[in-house]
């Protein structure tokens, strides 16, 4: 028996930790998108985990270094961009319509797979995608006399994240943890400098968080993103760890536990409820989700 399918109770604890530590720690960008802005969110943010990754590899916990590092670059770059717009659109939109549409990046990893990869898909996959896509409508709810395109980006940010996750199996075999995810962190970090640089520096008020620069740097905003980095490298830490003590499928299916978690704990703090429709909706991204995750035949 191998260690991955040893200790499926540890690693169902271990990714329920991680999501419930992520579900929280994505609420608290609440607490800085009034007077700060998202480039410095992810500049600061990236700056700190990437210092912690560094701390970790000098203790011998990895190597920080990528064996190919065009090959991780570009794939940090596709999971950036994903990250970007999702905490961008935390600022706007209820955060479960955002999970929830990062959460479509399975179905669209199966139509990368086939139209890119050529690679066949059996009906039942493809009937999970068209749910799954029925889902996302559902949490949407898009009103077509009154359409407005920012709904759709959390699904534009699912698409990145497959693509990423694709790129991470056709580019990156053999690279460490520690090189991938301190990679992503120091491309965020700089993506959030330049940002930093050539946006404007002023405004106040969520809706403008996407839109600015460099902001004066308060206490309390350098708290809550402190701790929204720790919670990341938390949440990260023990997704990984399922995923070495588990069986990949059976831990990507406790994943989607994230879209409870998150709207749990946005009720808990803001009183951001979700409505029966969108609940509904969930669940069904949820069971496309986990009919791809542990599909591999049909």
């Amino acid at each position: 028996m191998t260690a991955q399918t040893s200790a499926p109770g540890l690693a169902a604890l271990f990714v329920l930790a991680g999501m419930m530590t992520l579900g929280l720690t994505d609420n608290f960008l609440r607490y800085v998108t009034e007077d700060s802005s998202l480039a410095q969110f992810h500049f600061i943010r990236g700056a700190f985990a990437f210092a912690m990754l560094a701390i970790a590899a000098a203790f011998g916990w990895g190597i920080i270094r990528p064996k190919k590092p065009l090959a991780v670059l570009g794939r940090s770059a596709l999971v950036t961009g994903a990250m970007v717009i999702y905490f961008g659109c935390l600022s706007i939109l209820p955060i479960g319509v955002v999970v929830a549409g990062l959460f479509t990046a399975p179905l669209f990893v199966v139509i990368i797979t086939v139209l890119i990869q050529r690679q066949r898909v059996g009906p039942i996959r493809w009937a999970a995608v068209g749910v799954g896509f029925a889902g996302t409508l559902m949490v949407i709810q898009p009103d077509p006399a009154a359409l407005d395109p920012v709904v759709f980006l959390p699904v534009v940010a699912g698409f990145l994240y497959a693509c990423s996750a694709v790129a991470t199996r056709a580019w990156c075999e053999g690279e460490g943890t520690l090189a991938l995810t301190a990679t992503f962190f120091a491309m965020l970090s700089l993506t959030g400098a330049l940002g930093c640089l050539l946006l404007p520096g002023t405004g106040t008020g969520a809706a403008g968080f996407a839109l600015r620069g460099w902001m004066p740097m308060t206490d309390a905003n350098l708290f809550w993103i402190a701790v929204q980095s720790v919670g990341a490298l938390i949440g990260i830490a023990c997704l990984f760890r399922a995923y070495q003590v588990g069986e990949a499928s059976f831990v990507a299916v406790f994943e989607y536990s994230l879209l409870i978690f998150a709207s749990f704990w946005a009720y808990v703090l803001w009183q951001e409820s979700v409505s029966l429709l969108a609940g509904l909706g969930m669940v069904l991204i949820a069971l496309a989700g986990t009919i791809i995750a542990v599909r591999s035949d049909g």
